[in-house]
């Protein structure tokens, strides 16, 4: 699997913002800067501006990382959309006796269905 990560330049970037964030996030609660997480960033957003390849083992991990939490994160995600939006629509469906898409069995030759009136004929399409 050959994918593609990210610039250095834009991961140096977004990890200088996320530890600037971490840096002045207790400024709101009246408390000090955190000193150790401001130069982190300075440091991320000196090496991303300067395209660094001291950020390409970095950048490579954290793309793995990613790849790595997706493989848990996407199937969880998923089951709960079935479960919590297709399986309550489907039970909606049977108590209101809806069939959308005519798959009840019945006792006709054929499924097709007719057409009571042309809309529009194909002829000058554009």
């Amino acid at each position: 699997m050959n994918i593609k990560t990210s610039s250095n330049r834009s991961f140096g970037i977004v990890f200088f913002v996320v530890f600037l964030l971490i840096s002045i996030w207790p400024i709101l609660n009246g408390e000090e800067l955190r000193i150790w997480s401001l130069i982190i960033s300075i440091v991320f957003l000196v090496l991303g501006l300067l395209d660094s390849k001291i950020l390409s083992p970095l950048n490579k991990l954290w793309f793995k990382f990613g790849i790595f939490l997706g493989n848990f994160i996407a199937p969880i995600v998923m089951g709960l959309i079935f479960f919590l939006v297709v399986t309550p629509t489907g039970y909606l469906m049977k108590i209101f006796k809806k069939d959308l898409i005519n798959l009840k069995k019945n006792n006709e030759k054929t499924y097709w269905i007719e057409k009571k009136e042309i809309k529009t004929s194909m002829k000058n399409q554009f």
